[in-house]
């Protein structure tokens, strides 16, 4: 019986991952776009621009997949998300996650 609900246990963790998994390094060639608003680094140069260095992965990939989709409007974001595929997504959210 212990067995069976840890393995159950397992299971559901497996569950609770999340489906994506970006390639930071296939991001920082697609971030080049993002630099001039958001940095070089992830730390913008403008300060009503949002950091994008260390942020959360999941939180970066619902807001760009926010903006992209129309759920979420910005002047300046929403046309630069409007193109991104959801593997680009996943990849920016890597990469600056990651830095």
């Amino acid at each position: 019986m212990r067995k069976t609900l840890m393995s159950a246990s397992v299971a559901l963790s497996l569950l609770a991952v999340p489906a994506f998994a970006g390639n930071p390094d296939a991001g920082k060639a697609r971030a080049m776009i993002c630099v001039s608003c958001h940095g070089m680094n992830g730390i913008s140069p403008i300060p009503n621009y949002p950091n994008l260095k260390g942020q959360n992965e999941q939180y970066l990939v619902k807001a760009l997949r926010a903006y992209r989709d129309g759920q979420r409007n910005d002047p300046t974001m929403s046309p630069m998300a409007r193109p991104l595929s959801d593997k680009d997504i996943d990849d920016l959210a890597a990469y600056f996650s990651s830095l």
